[in-house]
């Protein structure tokens, strides 16, 4: 099984995605129903940023589903109490960061977005080990080597990690539940991991495009924007995250007519950050 997509690209940009995997591993063994779980996935992520590849865009991808294993997860953030023996790796204990472990949102997900639990097992260490070196260790090596490889050959790097979010968040997504989510929300984890300029810059051009665009609220960005950017090194990451309901019908997943308009929008983006040098702003 093919666990990750790769395509090196020539520009400083790189987009990745990694919620939006469809390929579920037959070791997976879960027993909720396949159609609550499938809502965990950022559906159709990678069909709106389809186009990058070929303007040049470096771009990563998880086919493996993030409930089976959260590529934008520290590999710490683990939820010992799903395992049938101790871990013996280290555990985060920084409360704030094991906010969404409590959640059922670790690095292996317990429970669903609406709280049903995905297993009725536990699960053993040798199997928790064999996700994170199948999974979760080459997305992060072929980001960090996209990154690398951009930011040498043009003394910069944009990075844009992709995601989408349901219009309403679930009982167990976030520390907000039932807040209504905006069309877009721009993380860059309170000016961490990117130049507020160039995050400014995107928000501006998504409202200019008529979206409602909020920022660092309630998605600040999480592992992959974290572990990959050094925004005084010119190693700049954004998290972007896309309502649900502007391109798809959440019940059924099916695509809606909001889909090319979006898509459309999102390649102005792109051809936007490709010509944009953030030690310009």
């Amino acid at each position: 099984m093919q666990f990750i997509t790769h395509l090196p690209g020539s520009s400083a940009l790189v987009l990745d995605s990694p919620h939006s995997g469809v390929s579920y591993p037959p070791d997976f063994l879960y027993t909720c129903e396949m159609s609550i779980l499938r809502k965990a996935e950022d559906t159709h992520v990678e069909k709106l940023y389809d186009f990058a590849p070929g303007l040049g865009a470096h771009w990563i991808e998880a086919l493996f589903p993030r409930s089976y294993l959260d590529a934008n997860r520290n590999i710490t953030e683990l939820d010992v109490s799903l395992l049938d023996e101790p871990w013996p790796h280290p555990v985060a204990t920084d409360p704030a960061v094991l906010s969404k472990v409590r959640l059922g949102k670790g690095l292996i997900w317990r429970t669903t977005d609406d709280g049903f639990p995905i297993y009725e097992r536990s699960l053993s260490v040798n199997e928790v080990m064999h996700r994170i070196e199948q999974c979760w260790t080459p997305y992060h090596a072929a980001v960090a080597e996209a990154i690398d490889a951009a930011h040498a050959a043009h003394g910069y790097s944009i990075h844009v990690n992709c995601h989408s979010m349901p219009a309403v968040a679930s009982s167990h997504a976030t520390n907000f539940p039932g807040e209504k989510h905006a069309d877009f929300v721009v993380g860059d984890r309170d000016g961490s991991t990117a130049s507020t300029a160039l995050s400014r810059l995107v928000c501006a051009h998504l409202e200019a495009l008529g979206y409602r665009v909020a920022y660092n609220h309630p998605y600040k960005g999480v592992e992959l924007v974290r572990r990959y950017s050094d925004p005084a090194a010119q190693r700049h990451s954004i998290q972007l995250e896309i309502n649900r309901k502007l391109y798809m019908n959440e019940e059924t997943l099916e695509l809606t007519a909001g889909f090319d308009t979006l898509k459309t929008h999102l390649r102005s983006l792109v051809e936007l950050l490709l010509k944009t040098d953030p030690r310009l702003l």
